[in-house]
């Protein structure tokens, strides 16, 4: 029953988190994403991501089609409702190396590229959250578990 007490607490996180996130990518504060935006977070995260491509990830992401990105639209993403090649784009930017697992340092590369305040140690306590087999990393399966809720 306790577990079932704590999740409405959990969801307002994650809640927050995809907000928090939003945020970032919204450079100028006007509610919306932007391709401007979108390109610069991407290279602020290491992507070197093409124009074509980089209008692919757009119009996936803009599906109302009005040129922008606006919080529904990010949430629907991130909260996993995009497939599977979405969450592998957004698996991809972590893993730095491309060894296929989401360490630690990676996850904090990527936080502090971002502006986040955090640590390594608080990195590797987020890993541990969703790290089922217990490697210290996070694998694309358990990445798309976390990112579905």
């Amino acid at each position: 029953m306790e577990k079932n007490s704590k999740r409405p607490e959990i969801l307002l996180t994650e809640a927050e988190e995809v907000e928090k996130v939003f945020e970032k990518f919204d450079i100028n504060g006007d509610h919306k994403i932007s391709l401007q935006e979108l390109g610069e977070i991407l290279k602020a995260l290491g992507s070197k991501t093409g124009e074509e491509e980089l209008k692919r990830i757009m119009s996936e992401l803009d599906t109302d089609g009005d040129g922008s990105i606006d919080i529904n639209e990010f949430k629907a993403f991130y909260c996993g409702s995009g497939d599977n090649k979405e969450l592998k784009d957004a698996f991809d930017l972590y893993d730095k190396d491309k060894n296929g697992k989401i360490s630690a340092s990676e996850l904090y590369s990527v936080l502090e590229g971002l502006g986040e305040k955090c640590s390594l140690k608080d990195c590797r306590r987020m890993i541990s959250t969703v790290d089922v087999d217990g490697d210290g990393c996070v694998n694309f399966e358990e990445f798309k578990k976390m990112m579905s809720g």
